[in-house]
């Protein structure tokens, strides 16, 4: 590995221009990109995840796109050890890589490593799926503010995959997820330089709508109409997909659940935010008023 290895890290809320960035740059530096997506990876997702157009891909090779199937167990873990054998592969013939994505615990778990957990009974997970299954979301989302506040406050809280974690480990240890967090950051063989996207509230709230109406456009009915054998798979606890599966079981109609999906983004944009904001070794940049030369001068 070259003495200078660099990854770039472009990073920030949902339909903020981190894609059409990250292609920017990595043209620039003649080299490709990893995406840091918890939802790009599969294969089946598309429009309501704002994958990369193929013209887009075609541009710039990009990993982490379309990799993994809805089958597939992917988690934080599995994204840290796939971004590290790929980027190590990656410096063997580029001095610089980047990296993109809104998924801060993908990011954190690339940059800093994961932490050990501890075991939870099967047991314990089994009744949490169970009751998950009987009595919903609005349920589990219930359990999590009841028991464990803090974590709700950090959470993506229409997913439930991440609420049932947070409560098997409040349930199996009587202590919060959040304390088995230690914070202690894995050294790595490279230089990591971060930097976010940020727009006003208001612009990025109209881009966010602007794009949920885009995607209409493109096809997401289809796309999730064609997707609804699978709604109970993790991939699919996503927003853009969920409130569809609503609508076409007849609990809501086509417009709430097309003003749904726009409430629930502009949400995950805000908790996005906050995550991010939390790292102080992220370079804030307007994304209205960007420059590839803005960001080669960090590197130095």
């Amino acid at each position: 590995m070259q003495e200078a290895s660099t990854i770039f890290i472009i990073c920030g809320p949902t339909a903020i221009g981190k894609t059409a960035f990250a292609i920017q740059l990595a043209q620039a530096l003649g080299t490709e990109i990893i995406s840091a997506d918890s939802r790009q990876c599969y294969q089946e997702l598309g429009i309501a995840v704002a994958k990369p157009s193929a013209k887009e891909l075609a541009m710039v090779p990009h990993h982490f796109i379309n990799s993994h199937s809805i089958h597939d167990r992917v988690n934080a873990g599995v994204f840290e050890q796939y971004a590290l054998q790929k980027s190590a592969q990656l410096f063997q013939q580029h001095q610089s890589i980047v990296m993109v994505g809104g998924t801060g615990l993908y990011i954190k778990a690339f940059t800093e490593g994961m932490d050990e957990m501890p075991n939870i009974a099967p047991a314990i997970r089994e009744q949490v799926i169970k009751d998950y299954e009987q009595k919903g979301l609005a349920w589990l989302q219930e359990q999590i503010q009841l028991l464990d506040p803090n974590f709700w406050l950090q959470s993506e809280q229409q997913n439930p995959q991440r609420l049932m974690r947070a409560l098997e480990f409040k349930l199996s240890t009587g202590d919060s997820i959040l304390n088995f967090r230690k914070a202690e950051k894995k050294q790595r063989p490279f230089k990591i330089v971060k930097i976010g996207l940020e727009l006003p509230r208001e612009i990025l709230n109209q881009r966010i709508n602007q794009r949920v109406d885009q995607m209409l456009e493109q096809g997401l009915l289809e796309e999730a109409k064609s997707l609804m054998p699978f709604e109970h798979n993790n991939a699919l606890q996503t927003v853009g997909y969920q409130e569809l599966f609503a609508h076409f079981k007849g609990e809501i109609s086509e417009a709430i659940a097309i003003e749904q999906i726009k409430q629930h983004t502009r949400q995950y944009a805000k908790r996005q935010m906050t995550w991010f904001k939390k790292e102080t070794s992220i370079t804030w940049m307007d994304a209205s008023n960007l420059s590839v030369e803005k960001v080669l001068e960090l590197k130095s």
